[in-house]
């Protein structure tokens, strides 16, 4: 082996490692994150001297869930229309076609009503939480509330991740019923009476309260990392404002990274555990 590829070698190990160190960095730094936000809510909510900011939280609920929701009504009424019309060729071919009510319910329900949210909150709500905090870090706002003997975790981070978890489990229960009204209106608008006169009994029918918990239950997951996500990211920029335009583009990144990766697993101990 030659010094050129005894190098190249060197040199591709010290890179998979750096990536590794560099992950197992960002588990531990995004882990302690949430300790402190954790033990912050706690002394906010129980009786002490220390009040939860329920103004904050309101305000940043607002932001993040009702400002995003025609997005994603609108989202997942057409995600909801393009499934069933995908599906419908080949559900007809087996004469299935009456299933597509099901299919739609339990696959809305499981996964895409708190996947396709999640994705819609990274974009519109995770990249402005992690500009806005990181316009604040360059701003030196951060440094002057410590200097104020204020806790940047208390007064920004906790309102914005409770805030990322409550909506996106609302949004989430919309999103559901907006998607099987997509498939609805598709089977009335294009495949006839057969495919929509019993769709809705056909949905309430098969759909169970595990398909609706399993998917919420996803749903505060993708909250909590979303929220979590935005705001390390927000708080850990160097650079000016080339730092906050790739804190914005890594927030995004992230969570979509970090939706998908939480969900396959989700899936895993679902299916392991017969949810």
């Amino acid at each position: 082996m030659s010094d050129t590829e005894q190098r190249s070698g060197r040199n591709a190990i010290e890179g998979l490692g750096a990536c590794v160190l560099g992950v197992f960095r960002y588990a531990g730094g995004m882990s302690l994150l949430l300790g402190s936000v954790l033990g912050a809510t706690a002394r906010g909510v129980l009786p002490g001297r220390v009040r939860f900011r329920w103004s904050a939280l309101a305000r940043q609920m607002v932001r993040v869930g009702i400002r995003s929701l025609p997005i994603v009504v609108l989202v997942q009424l057409f995600i909801g229309m393009i499934m069933t019309l995908q599906l419908a060729p080949t559900l007809e071919d087996y004469s299935k076609l009456d299933s597509i009510a099901t299919v739609i319910g339990i696959g809305g329900f499981r996964m895409l009503g708190p996947i396709i949210t999640a994705v819609v909150l990274s974009g519109f709500a995770g990249a402005s939480i992690a500009a806005e905090l990181g316009t604040m870090v360059v701003a030196e706002e951060i440094e002057a509330m410590r200097a104020m003997a204020m806790n940047p975790i208390r007064f920004l981070v906790v309102p914005r991740v409770v805030a990322t978890l409550i909506m996106l489990v609302l949004l989430t229960v919309i999103a559901d019923l907006v998607i099987c009204l997509g498939a609805f209106l598709a089977c009335k608008l294009a495949l006839g009476p057969d495919a929509y006169a019993a769709f809705w009994t056909t949905v309430s029918r098969d759909t169970t309260i595990t398909d609706l918990v399993t998917g919420l239950v996803q749903a505060g997951v993708f909250g909590i990392l979303i929220g979590l996500i935005a705001c390390y990211e927000g708080l850990h920029v160097r650079g000016g404002a080339e730092g906050v335009g790739r804190a914005t583009t890594n927030t995004v990144v992230y969570s979509l990274i970090a939706t998908i990766v939480s969900s396959g697993v989700f899936t895993i101990g679902f299916y392991r555990f017969n949810l």
